[in-house]
This record gives structure tokens, sequence and C-alpha cells, in this order.
């Protein structure tokens, strides 16, 4: 089989799923854009950089050699979700270890929004992907069924209730596993994020404390 009859073949295929086809298409196109866009917006590098994280866990040691500028420059920046939440937990320094804790909590609430934007979509491209495969399966059917006299009609029917179900099912697994992999990721970014703001609010807090007494 030449490309062109591979083309042709594929094309009879997609036609014979009819309207629901096209709706599974259009499923198919967002759930990629989707899992494009988290894939791009869930890097490491947009969220907690390698190099960052292990500096911001030395932060108590920079805030106590006072080599804390270049530290503060790249949190001023904030390129990704840590740094700001650092400057964040930086600008509120002197008020109490309570107050920053909830401004800083806060920002990280915001945070986790923004990682999980999009997720929705795709749980809603998981949900209605393979029942719009059964609603085709159903209408192939009835079509199928409707006529036993005329063959090219049991055909039609048959042919249609097939490919919705196969495409409604290959829409929905990469879809549940990118949701898998995404999701974990997030809980993985939160937990860490967590943790290191923990140390910087702690840190600030017994710096200002000592510097006053």
């Amino acid at each position: 089989m030449d490309f062109a009859e591979a083309l042709d073949s594929t094309w009879n295929f997609f036609r014979q799923g009819g309207f629901f086809m096209l709706l599974l298409g259009l499923c198919s196109l967002v759930g990629l854009t989707v899992i494009l866009m988290k894939s791009l917006g869930l890097k490491r590098s947009r969220i907690l950089p390698d190099r960052l994280g292990i500096e911001v866990e030395r932060f108590e040691e920079h805030l106590e050699a006072g080599t804390l500028g270049d530290l503060q420059s790249e949190f001023a920046r904030e390129e990704n979700a840590l740094s700001r939440l650092c400057s964040v937990a930086l600008k509120n320094v002197g008020r109490s270890q309570g107050e920053v804790q909830e401004v800083v909590q806060s920002s990280a609430r915001e945070e986790i929004v923004r990682m999980n934007a999009g997720m929705s979509v795709l749980e809603v491209i998981i949900t209605i992907s393979p029942l719009l495969g059964l609603l085709g399966t159903a209408s192939g059917l009835v079509t199928a069924f409707s006529d036993f006299d005329d063959k090219e009609n049991i055909r039609t029917g048959i042919a249609t209730a097939l490919s919705t179900t196969i495409i409604g099912i290959a829409i929905t697994v990469p879809a549940v596993i990118a949701q898998s992999i995404f999701s974990r990721k997030i809980e993985l970014f939160s937990a860490r994020l967590e943790v290191l703001l923990g140390r910087v609010v702690s840190a600030c807090h017994q710096h200002v404390f000592f510097r006053d007494k």
C-alpha cells in the first residue's frame, strides 16, 4: 500500500464516523493542545529550578554570612514559582511569622491554581470522549439494524459504530496518562515548595528576632 492509498484509507475511516467523529476530532485537538501547554508550563525550570532550590536550601547560611545579594536579585526577577514566592516572603520581613506564613500561603495557593490550569479541561476530555464514542456506536448500530435488507446500510452502520468507539478510546487513553503525570508533578512541586518556603520564612523570622535582641 502506497502513501496515497494509506491516506485514502485513513480518510474513509474517519469519514465513516460521521458527525460524532467531528466531535471526537475536536476533543482530540483540544486534548493535544492542553497536553502540550501543560508539558511546557510544568517544566522544572518554570516552577522549581534545581540550582535555585539548592541555593534556597542554604538560605540561612547566606543570611548569616551576608551573601544574600545575588539570591535576592534572582528572587526579584520572579522568573519561576519559587523565586516569586521567596520574593513575597522577603517583602514581608519584619512582620510576625504567622502573618508572613499567611501571605506566602496565599501566594502559594495562587501558584498551585496556575499549575492546575487546564487540568479541568483534560478531565472533561477524558469524560466525554468515550461517551461520544459510545453515542457514535449506538447511532451506528441503529443505522445498521434499521434495514436488514440493505447490506450497504448495515456495512455503513457497523463501520460508524466501530470507528467512533476506537477513536473515543484512543483519545481517552493518552489523556488519562497525561493527567496522571501532570497531577503527580504538581503534587511533588507543591510539597517541595512548601518545604523550601518554610525554611525561608523561619530563617527570616529568626534572623530578625536575634537582630532585634
